[in-house]
């Protein structure tokens, strides 16, 4: 039972971690765009793009949002109202615990009373031993018979409970990544972007044959 509670409330951290980097990469975002748009104040081509650029981030913040709502819904609420059962599932138990312990206690008191002379005030004693014993038996013998029931289907039951919140989040997690693509994917397009993009190695040589050509203008030579 404790790994399932161990392993429940990890997953719900893990899953409260999960969409706060979400919120964070779209707030990076958000603010990569609005700073684009107020550095390309003055060039109208710059500004175009700038601006197309800044209005998918907003999309994007969007789609983020959305997602960390699902994932509200399909993962960290259901975890946190499962976790709620665990107290009472370990009172049981440990009520059933008590209970074995009780009617080991009062069977080690019958035995010795047995062993003991059978005077009138020792048989009176081990009558009264003897109901007691029955009645710890009684008392021990319901609760375990309801946890030996009840637990494995405690158990089948997590299956039932968790799958659809897991798959609800995995469609949820496919809608967001294809709307991702799907706007910058018309992004690209937009700004006349490659669809398929240069390989690393060509990549770095334009960025760097462009720094230079930066560096050789008569502005920005050291003295």
């Amino acid at each position: 039972m404790s790994w399932l509670d161990e392993s429940t409330k990890k997953l719900y951290k893990d899953m409260r971690k999960c969409t706060e980097a979400v919120a964070a990469l779209s707030k990076c975002e958000s603010k990569l765009g609005q700073d684009l748009v107020s550095t390309c104040q003055g060039e109208d081509m710059l500004r175009n793009e700038a601006e197309a650029v800044g209005a998918t981030t907003a999309k994007l913040e969007g789609f983020s949002q959305e997602l960390n709502t699902n994932s509200q819904k399909t993962v960290i609420e259901p975890m946190k109202r499962f976790t709620n059962i665990f107290p009472q599932a370990n009172s049981a138990i440990r009520k059933r615990e008590q209970s074995l312990q009780e009617y080991s206690r009062q069977q080690l008191k019958v035995e010795k009373l047995q062993e003991k002379e059978r005077t009138g005030p020792n048989i009176v004693k081990l009558e009264q031993g003897k109901k007691a014993l029955s009645a710890a038996k009684d008392d021990f013998e319901v609760q375990n018979s309801t946890l030996m029931e009840e637990m494995p289907q405690f158990y089948d039951g997590r299956i039932d409970y968790f799958q659809p919140c897991f798959e609800a989040l995995l469609k949820s997690q496919v809608a967001y990544h294809s709307n991702v693509y799907k706007v910058l994917c018309e992004l690209a397009s937009d700004l006349g972007a490659d669809a398929d993009p240069p390989p690393d190695h060509q990549y770095n040589a334009d960025l760097q044959k462009q720094l230079s050509d930066m560096k050789a203008l008569s502005i920005v030579l050291e003295d």
